[in-house]
């Protein structure tokens, strides 16, 4: 079985080229019009992680070519 990857904000911050306020808005704030939701995160007591495999599916989902 394959060990799951958590990262904290600033590590996901980094790993996705965001910001931690950009993270926190988007969990708080969830789903607005004209905004990019954020990744999935998972909530363990207060602590916040997100799943490495989790983020390249966002990434990946998010991703946008020009026409």
């Amino acid at each position: 079985m394959e060990k799951q990857q958590l990262l904290t904000d600033p590590l996901t911050a980094k790993y996705l080229n965001v910001s931690v306020s950009f993270l926190r808005q988007s969990r708080m704030e969830g789903r607005r019009a004209n905004r990019s939701p954020g990744p999935p995160f998972i909530r363990i007591g207060r602590a916040i992680r997100y799943d490495i495999r989790d983020l390249d599916a966002w990434l990946a989902q998010n991703r946008r070519e020009v026409a």
